[in-house]
């Protein structure tokens, strides 16, 4: 996860309500992002041992190119972030059009080979 957010980010912080944060507060905390057209509720904590991002809008679940532009926001180009999906006796379902990012701090994530996912674009 990045070390610090650019003012640019920062000033979509959520400052008031229940949710408020400062700068103070560091990668933990809410944002409001726009993204072309849709507005996405982004929650972020750096907490036991762990980087994580929720991203959600109000009618549908984020879409692959918003999830992207969210973790080029939160977490360096070249970090590796997993969107899990658990057994289902471990299902927790609070936000039906959340989607999220996880991290295990200080661990290297294993990715299967290029060539068994597809056509590698850069």
């Amino acid at each position: 996860m990045r070390d610090k957010l650019s003012a640019n980010i920062e000033k979509y912080r959520v400052k008031t309500g229940p949710m408020a944060s400062d700068e103070s507060f560091g990668m933990n905390g809410v944002f409001i992002l726009q993204h072309a057209d849709t507005s996405l509720s982004v929650v972020v904590s750096d907490g036991m041992e762990w980087d994580h991002v929720s991203v959600s809008t109000r009618t549908r679940c984020p879409t692959w190119d918003e999830m992207c532009w969210v973790k080029n926001i939160f977490f360096d180009p070249e970090e590796t972030v997993i969107q899990y999906h658990p057994p289902e006796s471990c299902y927790i379902d609070e936000f039906p059009y959340a989607l999220h990012m996880w991290r295990k701090q200080g661990a290297t994530i294993e990715l299967p080979p290029a060539w068994m996912v597809g056509r590698v674009l850069k």
